[in-house]
């Protein structure tokens, strides 16, 4: 994480100045943590928010905008601002915006033996896809981020031994995919102890709410609403709950509160009404400022937004608003956004603003999905294990001719700064896994060490850096997919898709068509996972789709 401290002053001067220029003077170090108290001051409701003194820059590189409805044959560009201080769009929407990251290329082991990358946890691109699909058109090419949808699933990964924070997983098997030259698929992957919901943190939460006239879109408000009453829900009396709501404005709904006070939060929560522009640099921070003056140093300290990131007023790009963003995490203070609706939708800045928060972004489509993140999940997504992980594979060139990761095209880390520690990483949640896919290229008749798997990450309980390392070997494979761990087989099978979704060039020679045959056959292996069942009947409407 950066070593950088802003003050609410020096931000607003970022702001003015960020358009213009790189850099600027330092900012002062923040105050001293004060424990949460239940009387709070009151608070400063911003009624204007501060103009920009420079004029928006035309001359940038350009992200992809979709149309309502999907790719649906030729999709409209629109400029947008995604370089320098300011990425990656800071103007209005009146489109759903990705970005593309790219695919990641092969590479020779002889010249680069390290792969590095920051953990994601992200979920978001995997349920847009499906909002799509069931919507009647597939997803555009940009949305497709290949590690959320592997992410999405349970990956039946061992909990760690008792005392330890994590473990390694490696498995592999020959792909079932690709007609010209087939490699073997290597899955790493990691996994967190889980915390019981007894023993989770108490929390202090502080609700950003998007309630601009565009969130009256198919009741995306309401939506929100039903999402946040499950999440209050599981609250008790020692966490406690705020509420922010933007428009053209930002203004304060509802001081801290305790969490069992159930009828006064929902009281609040049902008070909101579309309504105004979209000022999502005021609501952030207005929010911001809310939760550092109910900072509890004993316990979770998280933001949560939820808006569909269309802003229009005010700096509406992550870069223009992520220094103080950044700045507040360095304090305890992490960010979670989750996106709703999509007709008009900013996956780009839901996404930075959740990787510069060091949290992560979930997209919710309907309640079923609120119910998985907000009660299944609730303590995994509040209780953060790990800051800063970073992954590390060492593959031996005598054993591997060439690898390629992936996806996680916009979470690469330099090699040589896996071991620093002032590099930001990514956030790991009570129990959560992450997985990652390798394609390798074995040398023929090779055999030994394939590779070695470096995990790294500060634990923020304590502030130690801890390191783990393990071994994969060639006899540690699989010889036939269709023998391997099921969960392996599902990972392989899902990557594929979101591969042939985004038209990768490594997915050149495969199909819907042959996808769906593997993941009709595997769902049989995993009768059980409703998850499963859900992708293999998206396929089907996937494969239609993409011959109509």
């Amino acid at each position: 994480m950066s070593t950088r401290r802003l003050t609410l002053t020096t931000f607003i001067l970022l702001v003015l100045v960020s358009t213009a220029a790189c850099g600027g003077a330092a900012g002062t170090e923040a105050p001293a943590v004060q424990p949460y108290q239940d009387s709070q001051p009151e608070y400063e409701v911003i009624t204007e928010p501060p103009a920009l003194v420079e004029p928006f820059d035309q001359n940038a590189p350009q992200a992809t905008s979709a149309p309502a409805g999907g790719q649906g044959g030729a999709a409209e560009e629109q400029t947008a601002q995604a370089a320098g201080p300011n990425p990656p769009n800071d103007q209005g929407f009146d489109y759903t915006f990705f970005d593309n990251y790219g695919v990641n290329p092969f590479i020779d082991t002889e010249d680069d033996n390290l792969s590095t990358f920051a953990i994601d946890v992200d979920t978001g691109a995997y349920t847009i896809m499906r909002s799509y699909v069931e919507q009647g058109y597939l997803p555009p090419t940009d949305s497709v981020r290949v590690e959320e949808y592997v992410n999405y699933f349970d990956q039946g990964y061992a909990s760690p031994p008792a005392g330890q924070a994590f473990a390694i997983h490696v498995d592999g098997a020959p792909s079932p995919f690709g007609e010209t030259e087939r490699y073997t698929m290597l899955r790493v992957g990691v996994q967190g102890y889980a915390v019981p919901a007894y023993a989770r943190q108490d929390v202090s939460l502080t609700f950003v709410i998007d309630t601009s006239g565009s969130m009256n879109m198919d009741n995306r408000l309401e939506l929100v609403k039903d999402a946040l009453a499950l999440l209050v829900e599981q609250l008790g009396a020692r966490d406690r709950v705020a509420i922010i709501e933007y428009g053209s404005q930002a203004r304060i709904v509802l001081h801290p509160t305790r969490g069992d006070e159930y009828g006064r939060i929902m009281q609040a929560i049902n008070s909101l009404h579309p309504n105004g522009s979209t000022n999502a640099e005021d609501g952030l921070r207005l929010g911001y400022q809310m939760a550092w003056e109910a900072f509890n140093p004993e316990g979770i300290n998280r933001v949560i937004l939820c808006s569909d990131g269309v802003a229009n007023v005010g700096t509406t790009s992550a870069g223009g608003i992520w220094a103080e963003i950044e700045s507040y995490a360095e304090r305890g203070i992490t960010l979670t956004t989750v996106g709703f609706g999509m007709d008009n939708y900013n996956d780009v800045l839901m996404e930075q603003l959740a990787d510069q928060g060091d949290g992560f972004y979930a997209y919710v489509d309907d309640l079923d999905e609120a119910e998985r993140l907000f009660v299944e999940n609730l303590t995994s997504t509040l209780q953060v294990i790990a800051m800063d992980a970073k992954i590390q594979v060492n593959f031996n060139p005598a054993v591997v001719d060439r690898y390629r990761l992936v996806g996680f095209e916009n979470r690469d880390v330099a090699d040589d700064d896996f071991r620093d520690d002032t590099v930001d990483g990514g956030e790991i949640g009570a129990g959560h896994s992450v997985t990652a896919l390798y394609e390798v290229k074995l040398t023929p008749g090779a055999y030994g060490r394939i590779a070695t798997i470096y995990l790294r990450w500060e634990d923020p309980a304590t502030g130690e850096v801890i390191e783990i390392v393990q071994d994969f070997y060639t006899e540690d494979m699989d010889l036939i997919f269709e023998e391997a761990d099921p969960c392996f087989q599902w990972s392989v099978i899902v990557a594929e898709y979101a591969e042939v979704l985004r038209d990768s060039y490594w997915a050149r020679d495969s199909s819907l068509d042959a996808v769906l045959a593997q993941a009709v056959r595997v769902s049989e292996l995993l009768p059980r996972d409703t998850r499963v069942t859900e992708l293999v009947e998206l396929l089907y409407m996937a494969r239609r789709l993409a011959h109509d």
